[in-house]
């Protein structure tokens, strides 16, 4: 039976060097995603981090869930959280799955459920940009995945928050001349119109 969630605020979130370290050896093609891949990227914890999130493929959901056998699990969207069975796959719009530490009734990690096809990983804001999972995830020099900057950024346009126009301001000046021109096409591509787009030109997708 799965607990009782507590409110969204609980978090307490694990560090990536702890989420590798029971990942560690996983086949899946997992990755850091969001703010942390940003100071991943830059060597240096540039601001805190009230959560931690990761993205998987969706259909190897199931296998990362077996290295957390100490959480529930629940479906996060909407501003709810509706409890996942232990057996049960995960379906529907929301891609966001947090973990409930059972110890201490706290959120511990947040798993991104991505597209994705074998090797392929795919923009779940537009399927037809698909990069090969070779170039899309990163590692520290400790071995810690985490996704390409650019792609990171092109998942904060969305909300630009003051803290994601920051993560652009660090993490931009650090791209080279292909991943800016895959960034700035892409996001012409999800956000038309998008005021980022000025900062980075208007190339085309594949140049």
């Amino acid at each position: 039976m799965v607990n009782e969630a507590p409110g969204v605020d609980a978090w307490d979130a694990w560090r990536p060097e702890e989420v590798a370290e029971r990942l560690e050896g996983s086949p899946v093609p997992w990755a850091v995603a969001a703010g942390w891949a940003v100071d991943l990227f830059l060597g240096r914890e540039t601001r805190g981090h009230g959560d931690l999130e990761i993205a998987v493929p969706a259909d190897r959901f199931g296998e990362i869930r077996e290295r957390f056998d100490d959480c529930d699990f629940f479906v996060a969207g909407d501003g709810r959280v509706t409890p996942l069975a232990p057996d049960e796959t995960p379906t529907g719009e929301h891609h966001q799955t947090w973990a409930l530490e059972r110890a201490s009734r706290r959120w511990r990690l947040d798993v991104f459920r991505e597209p994705a096809d074998g090797d392929t990983w795919i923009c779940r804001r537009d399927p037809t940009i698909r990069r090969p999972y070779a170039e899309v995830r990163w590692f520290t020099t400790d071995g810690i995945p985490y996704l390409a900057p650019e792609i990171v950024l092109l998942f904060k346009a969305k909300g630009s928050r003051p803290k994601d126009v920051d993560d652009l301001a660090r993490v931009l000046p650090l791209l080279d001349g292909a991943r800016r021109r895959w960034l700035t096409a892409a996001l012409a591509r999800v956000h038309p119109g998008h005021p980022w787009l000025g900062r980075v030109g208007y190339p085309t997708l594949g140049d």
